[in-house]
């Protein structure tokens, strides 16, 4: 099946600005090997992919360095307290982001990109295939279906969601795939705590508590633990999450 990016060129790897190494150091990011240069392979790739299709507001390399790229490292400190070769699920992953850019920089850890929308896991498959991210794969689907599939739901160490759904949607969405004491980490802004503050009841529902949020020079990470299991009847049938917040 043909897909916008078929014929689309291998674009010369962006460098990195001195702005994206500098708040990486402030960070304690370090790379080692080739890292640098496959992040932006990457970048340059999703950049040249968004002239196709729009995957990306963002169409300034040094922006997209900061906004994308480090945004997406600020959650290293999180996945440290994971094991070594954890499981992890990146739920609406879009673009792959923020999966793609960890997957590169951890290559012990495996990484499933779930995305519903086809345009957006064709270019994931593209990237994932150019960059030979073999710690990498994709599922077309939704999280409703997902976490109802015995062979997905409690089987993750941790889930990753950026800009998905408030906190009491992103919640029901990603918490019935992660194990018991597994993580949820929701990229969020700055009204992270009244969406908490919101989410107390669905939290409360789905057996899952407020772990700690990490302030990052790009956002605030809301971090969620599951101590018990999630009722079955959760996630709720698809679009139900999003129409009608627990």
């Amino acid at each position: 099946m043909s897909t916008p990016f078929d014929d689309l060129p291998n674009p010369d790897p962006l460098d990195p600005p001195r702005a994206f190494l500098d708040a990486c150091e402030a960070q304690h990011i370090a790379f080692d090997g080739p890292d640098l240069e496959r992040l932006g392979r990457f970048l340059a790739l999703l950049l040249a992919a968004t002239q196709r299709v729009n995957l990306t507001a963002i169409r300034d390399p040094a922006e997209a360095w900061i906004r994308h790229i480090f945004d997406a490292l600020t959650l290293l400190p999180v996945l440290d307290d994971l094991p070594e070769h954890a499981s992890i699920i990146d739920v609406g992953a879009g673009a792959g982001l923020p999966s793609l850019p960890l997957a590169i920089v951890c290559p012990a850890r495996r990484f499933t990109c779930l995305e519903s929308t086809a345009r957006k896991c064709a270019f994931l498959h593209l990237a994932i295939e150019r960059l030979a991210i073999d710690n990498a794969s994709v599922i077309r689907d939704r999280a409703e279906n997902l976490a109802r599939d015995r062979a997905h739901r409690e089987a993750y160490d941790a889930a990753l969601a950026r800009a998905l759904a408030p906190i009491r949607t992103a919640a029901e969405l990603t918490v019935p795939l992660v194990r018991r004491h597994g993580l949820v980490a929701l990229v969020k802004g700055q009204k992270a705590d009244r969406e908490l503050e919101e989410a107390r009841h669905a939290l409360a529902e789905l057996r899952a508590v407020h772990a700690g949020t990490l302030e990052t020079p790009t956002g605030r990470i809301v971090v969620l633990t599951r101590h018990s299991a999630t009722p079955r009847r959760y996630p709720r049938r698809p679009g139900e999450p999003r129409k009608n917040p627990l």
